[in-house]
């Protein structure tokens, strides 16, 4: 016995060696490395003691496993794990209602409180010992995440007492993966499921996914795309789902499947997709049955309809709530649910595209079933690097509404800029849309507790693949994190994840935090000031929608940057007001009235909302050309600076990913003076007014930026 410690204790050493030497990011924030004061290592040894967690599930013995993984990385020593009590127990988790040694009932009571996701983790006098317990084993699992992140972040845990339960029922990551494993808007590599080796062949990243998303109490994924194939509902497509719906079952992640409208015509050789037709919804209804039967937790189906070409039910002259309805009947029985995207628009109605979902969904509140979300983007248009609140948020009390946030950078630099989206996210979900009053929040509109919903949720747009890091920029790891962490509660703030995620993904080193952590918490706004400052939007390159493209014109025009920015030679942005588009008049009349008033109106958005003259006096007193100027020129200069104060944490974290940010940055740098100089060359043809003498002057006419033709940029098919 004594040799079998002595050998395990050189592996476990030689594993934490070979974790510090090389660094390349796949562990993400789940690196376990030493704690490295000593004395407070000491204190986690001796507080800890052996760890027992009680129960024999599937998830109680990944608890087991990431508990030795953890402890023997973090306290750089074999840690004893049992399943049941030991001598010098400090840890106890427990995975059921049955909690042994929990004799107070107002303790069993608190924890039945916090239901199958919550848990209770305390410092027991009585019992001298630190416990971890919850209604269920998945509970127990996220309650035992939290107690590592404590750990990881060098956090007290003498006297502790944390009561956590999530905001939302719903946490779900949206693959955007195609069958042939290519990714739309996908920056990090190639889809990480390999369909054509599944249901054989479980890959190891499977689990390590589904560990990460555990950590910050992700509960479902959405594995194919919203420009979705029929194919992925053949039998021979769900017999590979079901064996990836076992792996990740333990860690309390479901599975979940985007449904193509048109499937029954073009696999189930029906004439017609009408969703009142019998033979159609009896088809559904087979379809379902057969899913559960392989997959008996299928979370249910994400559907794009009737939008960018997609079948839906306004084909056979339904409307949105038949077809959700539809798939939602079929569902019901089982648990499922519907996500029925609100992303619609179409280029035939001669009206603010940034009015369309609202135009259609709106008139439907109250006609859809219990368990049919309507997902809704954060903004209006689409994942712009600022925009306001969608108006739909508050606007439909008696349908649950899914917030839909995107993590992989489709519109923010894909994964060659540093962009830490938090703020962001933080931004909308922390808007005010007065639904109910001051204090009508959206993350209070989307968690259900105003109209007391049955489910609620938070979907993001997946940045993951197959890079050796997961998300192909180091940083963009933070995007997936925070969308996560926020899903479950969305009181946290920027600063707190940022914190969190530096010192669980880096280092714990303070001179490194607070370099570091002003650097992530300024990147949101410096890219919208060298890419779309005061309320410009959609001026991104055709297609690929990497780097600038302000004039981008010809066919549909809401594909265009034109239709957008509406520079001419009188000044700049789109007339949403109540003299324009009305756009405004979709908000609750508070933000209405402040969206309106052209000098009321936030400056962000100035040009989201009004068309603006070009020597418009801003609240700088700078007119509005100059005041584009030094939005341009300053987000380009705080992106130049970037690299030299990165520069100076070198020697604090490991030189592989030191070097490979070092390089992402120095791209992020030139690219933002490449944004900076095509928009205000292009726009200066409009305002004929000079770029300030006081700043570096672009040193390529327009027509360069104009001929540059890029080819093969990732996340779109060439």
């Amino acid at each position: 016995m004594k040799i079998q410690k002595l050998l395990l204790t050189i592996v476990l050493l030689s594993f934490i060696l070979t974790k510090a030497d090389a660094e390349n990011g796949y562990d993400l924030w789940l690196r376990y490395a030493p704690v490295p004061d000593s004395s407070l290592c000491n204190d986690y040894s001796k507080k800890i003691g052996n760890v027992v967690v009680y129960g024999q599930t599937e998830t109680a013995l990944v608890i087991r496993e990431e508990m030795e993984k953890a402890l023997s990385g973090l306290l750089n020593k074999p840690v004893d794990i049992s399943d049941k009590e030991e001598t010098n127990c400090g840890l106890a988790v427990y995975t059921s209602v049955d909690f042994p040694d929990i004799n107070d009932s107002e303790e069993k009571m608190l924890i039945e409180n916090l239901g199958d996701e919550g848990y209770l983790i305390y410092d027991s006098k009585k019992l001298n010992k630190i416990i971890v317990a919850s209604k269920s084993d998945i509970g127990a699992l996220y309650g035992t995440f939290y107690f590592l992140r404590l750990l990881q972040t060098n956090q007290a845990i003498d006297g502790i007492r944390i009561e956590e339960k999530p905001k939302t029922t719903h946490r779900l990551l949206n693959h955007w993966d195609n069958l042939d494993r290519t990714v739309e808007r996908g920056y990090a590599g190639f889809s990480i499921w390999d369909w054509h080796k599944l249901p054989d062949f479980i890959d190891k990243r499977y689990i390590d996914y589904a560990r990460a998303n555990a950590s910050i109490g992700i509960n479902g994924t959405v594995v194919s795309n919203v420009n979705a194939n029929a194919l992925i509902l053949t039998t021979q497509y769900l017999n590979k789902l079901a064996a990836l719906a076992n792996a990740l079952r333990p860690y309390g992640i479901k599975v979940y499947l985007t449904a193509r409208f048109s499937a029954p015509v073009e696999t189930g050789g029906l004439p017609t997709a009408d969703p009142l037709t019998d033979d159609v919804i009896e088809w559904w209804n087979a379809k379902v049955k057969e899913i559960y039967t392989l997959i008996p937790d299928f979370g249910g189906f994400l559907v794009k309809a009737n939008s960018e070409g997609q079948p839906g039910p306004q084909n056979y002259n339904r409307t949105h709530a038949d077809g959700a309805n539809m798939l939602a009947k079929a569902l019901a029985p089982f648990g499922g649910v519907v996500m029925w995207r609100a992303f619609v628009y179409d280029h035939n109605v001669p009206d603010d595209r940034a009015k369309q979902a609202y135009n259609e969904f709106k008139p439907l509140d109250g006609d859809f079933l219990e368990n049919v979300f309507i997902q809704v983007k954060n903004g209006p248009i689409d994942f712009q690097p600022r925009e306001p609140f969608h108006p739909l948020f508050g606007a439909m009390p008696k349908t649950p509404l899914m917030m839909e946030f995107q993590i992989t950078q489709e519109y923010t630099g894909c994964a060659t800029h540093l962009v830490y989206l938090a703020p962001m996210y933080k931004e909308c979900l922390d808007s005010d849309t007065y639904s109910k009053g001051k204090g009508s929040t959206v993350a209070k509109v989307i968690d259900g507790s105003f109209e007391g919903h049955k489910y609620s949720g938070m979907a993001g747009v997946s940045n993951i693949g197959t890079d050796i890091n997961w998300t192909g920029h180091p940083f963009a790891q933070a995007n997936w994190y925070a969308f996560g962490r926020l899903a479950w509660n969305t009181d946290l703030t920027s600063e707190q994840i940022a914190d969190e995620w530096l010192r669980q993904t880096f280092t714990n080193d303070q001179n490194f935090i607070d370099i570091v952590k002003p650097i992530m918490l300024s990147s949101r706004e410096m890219m919208v000031d060298y890419m779309t400052p005061l309320g410009l939007h959609h001026i991104m390159a055709r297609n690929h929608h990497w780097g600038p493209g302000p004039w981008v014109t010809g066919g549909r025009p809401d594909w265009t940057s034109v239709y957008y920015h509406r520079a001419d030679t009188l000044g700049i942005g789109f007339d949403r007001s109540s003299t324009g588009s009305k756009a405004v008049d979709q908000y609750f009349p508070q933000v209405k009235e402040e969206f309106d008033n052209l000098v009321a109106c936030p400056e962000e958005l100035l040009l989201w909302f009004h068309h603006v003259p070009w020597d418009y006096k801003m609240r700088s007193g700078n007119i509005l050309w100059d005041e584009l100027c030094h939005h341009y020129y300053s987000g380009a200069a705080e992106a130049n600076a970037m690299p030299e104060k990165w520069k100076s944490v070198e020697g604090l974290i490991d030189e592989e990913r030191y070097e490979h940010v070092l390089q992402l940055l120095n791209i992020q740098a030139k690219e933002a003076v490449w944004w900076r100089n095509a928009c205000l060359l292009y726009f200066q043809q409009f305002s004929k007014r000079p770029i300030p003498t006081k700043y570096e002057q672009p040193d390529k006419p327009l027509e360069y930026y104009q001929n540059l033709n890029f080819r093969y940029v990732p996340g779109i098919k060439n």
